[in-house]
This record gives C-alpha cells, structure tokens and sequence, in this order.
C-alpha cells in the first residue's frame, strides 16, 4: 500500500472514530438521563431500578452518561478515598445451558470491582480452625457460586460503588419456570441488601417480566423507560429530523449529505430507534469513505440498512413492549373498586375548620345571656 493510501486510511480513520464517539442528548435521552440520577441519589440505598427501553433505543449511551456523572459528583471523595470506586459495571451474559450462570457473573463483577487475585485468596472457614483474623475472603479456582456471592458482598462493601449497574439484564429471566425467576430476582434484591447500594438492571422490554414478580418488589423498584419515538406524533416527528439533521452536520465529508430529505427512509430502517439509526449512519459512512465519497450517499444507506425482514422482527417486539406498558383506560376504575372506592372520581374530602376551644379559669361561668325584666304574669324574676 502505498503512503499516500496509508495517509487516507488514517485520516478515514480518525474521521470516522470521531463520528462514531459522537452523541446527541435528545430528549428522550436526557428525560431519562434525569430520571435515572434522580433515582439514584433519592432512592433507598437497597433499591433496584429498572431502565427498560427498545433494543438499540441507547441504553448503552445512557449508561456511560450517568457513570459519567457519578464520577462527577464523587470526584472530591474519590481523590480522598483511593479504595472507593464511583460505580460497578458489568453485563449480564445469556447463558449456554437454558439457565443463568451466577458463578461467572460473580467473577465478571469481581473483576469490575478491581479485585486482585480473584482465584487465590484465603477461604473465610480454612480447615481446622476458625477464619483467620483480617483475612480478606475470595474464592478458590473452583468455588460455587455461593462462594463467590460472599466475595461479592464483601467486595461491594469495601470499594462502595454509588451504584451497581447490570447491562443486558433481560437475561437474567432465561429460564424455564416462574419459580426460579423470582429466585433469581430475589439474588438481587439479597445482594442490595446486604451491601446497602442501589442496583440497577438495564434491559430490553423483555426486563418487564422482572419488575413485578411480588409485591415486595414491586415496592422497592423504580422504573425509568427509554422510549423510541413515534412518528404519528408531530413533536417526536419533528424531533427526529432535527437529530437527523445533527448527525448530517458531525458526519465527516466535505460535502452536505442532505440526509433530512430521506429522514423518513431513516425512520423507516431505524424504527425511531436512535441507537439503531447512529449504528446505521456509521456503518454507512465506514462505507462511502472506503469508496473515496465525499458525501454519505443513499446508496451507502440503503447498502448499509437493515433488511424489512430484521425491521419487523423488531417492530414485533417494540409493540409487544409498549403495548405491555400501556395502561388500559378502565385499569384505574378496577383497581378502585377492588379497594372499595368509587369507580369513577376520587372523593373530594373537605376540610372543615378546626374547632376552636376557649379555656377559662377554675370556677368563672360560661358566658351566657341572661334574661332581664319580667317574662309572662307568672314568671320568676332570675
């Protein structure tokens, strides 16, 4: 390859790199972003918060924004504490075998928290005695999973991460009966307990099937939905043209793409996704810069795009979730009645002053009227 190639690969490179770590903070994303570290910062310490949304809706960006943000509002701490870290970052992997396993997500958050030596530390109970005193415990090489929830809790407590975060979390709910996901669940919500810190599961709508699984859950869990947007709606429509057209300004060509006049091809292939549609839009410019273009043409997208077959597999899925998290009108009026209320408005209760009490001393008279003068023929005089 000669230099001059090298030069533009290079250079193709870097402009590509830049475009790819680009963002746009629309609105749903910030209305999120908002939520999420409002939840964080207000909620009890042993909460679990569920962050749900469409695949490729930009759980991942909204992740990496509010860890960014915690690092920001702990720095003074950190650079006090050298042993504590903002946050605790790890993904669920789908299983192999049709069920979770516990003993190599242990490890991957082991690793997350910066523990050293994760398969040679001392064991809480060695033979023939009692725990050694100010042994840190971690797990032999073939410890269960038990072992290595120990060395979780135990870690967790040490460094005091803000929050856990779990990407992915949907596969946590691979499994075949109902039973063993409320177990699963309850590992959680153990977990958070037993190291105070706020837990939070990111995941598709699939992650729907989690929240609600007993009431005791349901109390300690706060939602925050990541929605597409739709584009039967005028405002969503006209905000996904303008981030289109965002994305057309931090595309690196040197001529103008006009990827607002296709915005509804980007809709249509995107599904008003935005993580899908920025995804799309880099895989499309890697494209047109490989072929030497100056502007990201239709034909990049439509090469790059993908298939109807891929988009209403999606669309399936997406309306399957929203549909799930759309509340049907009589919902409220059942629910009522089921508490013995009305069924239709709430009861206004109004309030009536307080009574007023007047105290008097030992032995004065309650102020009366007396009558005067005489009062009929026979009347006594008072």
């Amino acid at each position: 390859m000669a230099e001059g190639t090298y030069r533009n690969h290079g250079e193709h490179e870097s402009r590509l790199d830049h475009f790819r770590a680009y963002t746009v903070a629309h609105p749903r994303l910030v209305k999120a972003k908002d939520a999420l570290m409002n939840a964080i910062r207000g909620a009890e310490p042993n909460s679990l918060i569920f962050v749900f949304g469409p695949t490729g809706v930009g759980k991942t960006t909204l992740r990496l924004k509010v860890e960014q943000l915690i690092i920001a509002d702990l720095l003074n701490e950190l650079q006090e504490d050298r042993m504590r870290i903002p946050v605790a970052s790890v993904e669920a992997v789908a299983p192999e075998s049709g069920s979770f396993n516990w003993r190599d997500h242990y490890k991957r958050l082991l690793h997350q928290l910066d523990e050293p030596l994760i398969d040679y530390k001392v064991n809480r109970r060695p033979e023939g005695g009692c725990a050694q005193t100010n042994a840190k415990f971690m797990p032999p090489s073939r410890a269960v999973g038990s072992d290595y929830r120990y060395a979780v809790e135990q870690a967790i407590r040490y460094r005091r991460p803000a929050a856990v975060m779990i990407d992915e979390a949907q596969h946590l709910g691979k499994i075949c009966s109902g039973r063993r996901l409320l177990d699963h669940l309850d590992v959680i919500k153990s977990i958070a307990n037993q190291t105070n810190t706020v837990h939070v599961l990111f995941g598709t709508y699939d992650l729907l099937a989690l929240r609600n699984l007993n009431g005791q859950l349901s109390r300690r869990s706060i939602d925050v939905h990541l929605a597409r947007y739709h584009a039967e709606l005028p405002e969503d429509r006209q905000i996904f043209i303008n981030i289109v057209q965002t994305f057309e300004k931090e595309l690196p060509f040197t001529d103008a793409s006009n990827l607002v006049a296709n915005w509804e091809f980007l809709y249509e292939r995107s599904l008003g996704c935005i993580g899908i549609l920025k995804q799309w839009l880099v895989r499309a410019t890697a494209a047109a810069l490989h072929k030497g273009s100056r502007k990201l043409t239709t034909y990049s997208l439509e090469s790059q795009a993908l298939c109807m077959a891929q988009c209403e597999q999606l669309y399936t899925e997406i309306a399957d979730g929203e549909l799930k998290l759309e509340e049907r009108g009589d919902a409220a009026a059942r629910f009522r009645g089921r508490l013995g209320l009305s069924a239709h408005e709430p009861v206004k209760v109004t309030s009536s002053p307080a009574p007023r009490f007047h105290f008097r001393r030992l032995g004065q008279r309650t102020p009366v009227r007396d009558p005067v003068g005489r009062i009929g023929a026979n009347a006594a005089v008072l």
